[in-house]
């Protein structure tokens, strides 16, 4: 590309600890020396090699918040949203995703929610990279809406047996271990789903075509199939037909992650515009010089600073365990569709090289779209935020 993501001014760490400026140098010399060198093979490719997640772990960049008993390094939470960010700030929004998944989703649902044998035997293969984790809610016909689920988990003599399907699945080609939510109570909606740890090389178990997608190419997404898929009895996660609530108790975290992913892009995103704004001329001027051009910024950076102020208020929350699910949503809303529209305007700047693959600021833009649609589309946020206000 004839524009680098490499020369972006360095974030502001403070919100992040004491521990923070060590872990963002550390993420930083990984994405140069290890992803951006091979990183538009991959979005060619659709597809990212499955040593990354080994190369990750080499690095001490997954699980960074767990115990170090699990493989961790023991740090903050905070230090996990860090990384998200300045994955996506870089402009590797499709490895920014699946980090989310794992690292950020996968791990501590397993961490929270797991007997003490489920987290030995998994966590610290997750933090090395040579378990990668998915999630699997997302069904052909039922996306948000968990009663929907036709995914059956029927209970047979020492195990379970599942049978059906997911689609959307980040990680889903690629993925050693899905959480699989699954009816075990037909008659009861979503208070009779459960959660399985699903061993992604059982019989029965099989995936379709990766699916190609608009933006986050290197980002691999699929579709799973559970054929008479027999789990043993230890691979529920949690309590039976307690699923619903454990995914109500975590997306606060999955949230997070999301507009972690949202403040880098656009970080990123505005400081690409900066650069070439300065550099490009038109009419005899620099395109910086028009009062549009810097209006236009100056209200991207407004946004921005406005989204950092409540996604630090709610990192504050969560970490005091008072982040609620409106929380979530409301920060989730407004993240994911300004991170569309101020990515939207910054392209406009550039003109037509905006809509070009030749400079990145086209990724940033692509990139961004599903973040209004997957962890919860923005529909549903607002109903999530409406009925908290009407006592629904």
């Amino acid at each position: 590309m004839k524009a680098s993501v490499s020369a972006i001014n360095q974030p502001s760490t403070a919100i992040y600890g004491e521990d923070a400026p060590l872990f963002l140098d550390m993420v930083q010399r990984f994405l140069q020396q290890e992803v951006a060198p091979c990183f538009d093979a991959w979005e060619a490719d659709h597809q990212v090699p499955r040593t990354l997640w080994n190369t990750f772990g080499h690095a001490g960049l997954l699980g960074v918040d767990l115990p170090e008993a699990y493989g961790g390094s023991g740090a903050d939470f905070q230090i996990s949203q860090l990384i998200c960010e300045e994955i996506s700030r870089q402009g590797f929004g499709g490895i920014g995703s699946g980090y989310n998944i794992h690292a950020n989703i996968v791990m501590p649902y397993i961490l929270h929610i797991g007997t003490e044998e489920q987290k030995q035997n998994w966590l610290p293969k997750m933090a090395s990279g040579d378990v990668l984790g998915a999630i699997a809610m997302t069904e052909p016909g039922a996306g948000s809406d968990l009663a929907a689920l036709r995914t059956r988990a029927e209970k047979v003599d020492g195990g379970w047996k599942i049978n059906g399907s997911k689609i959307f699945i980040t990680n889903g080609l690629l993925a050693e271990l899905v959480i699989v939510c699954a009816k075990t109570d037909p008659e009861a909606g979503a208070k009779g789903v459960s959660l399985f740890l699903v061993d992604s090389r059982l019989p029965g178990f099989s995936r379709g075509k990766g699916i190609h997608k608009i933006g986050q190419h290197s980002s691999d997404t699929a579709e799973l199939f559970f054929d008479d898929l027999i789990v043993p009895d230890d691979a529920l996660l949690g309590d039976l037909n307690k699923g619903f609530a454990y995914l109500m108790q975590e997306l606060p975290r999955e949230r997070l992650g999301v507009a972690s992913q949202a403040l880098g892009a656009m970080e990123g995103a505005l400081q690409l515009t900066l650069d070439y704004i300065q550099e490009r001329k038109a009419f005899g001027q620099r395109i910086a010089d028009f009062q549009n051009s810097r209006f236009k910024l100056a209200e991207v950076k407004a946004q921005i600073e406005l989204g950092r102020a409540y996604f630090n208020q709610c990192m504050q929350r969560y970490t005091e365990g008072q982040m609620s699910p409106a929380d979530a949503a409301i920060l989730k809303l407004q993240l994911s569709e300004m991170q569309c529209k101020t990515i939207d305007e910054c392209l406009q700047l550039f003109g037509g090289y905006g809509y070009t693959t030749e400079y990145p600021i086209s990724r940033f833009y692509v990139d961004a779209r599903i973040q209004t649609i997957y962890a919860g589309t923005s529909e549903i946020m607002k109903e999530v935020i409406a009925r908290t206000m009407l006592g629904k």
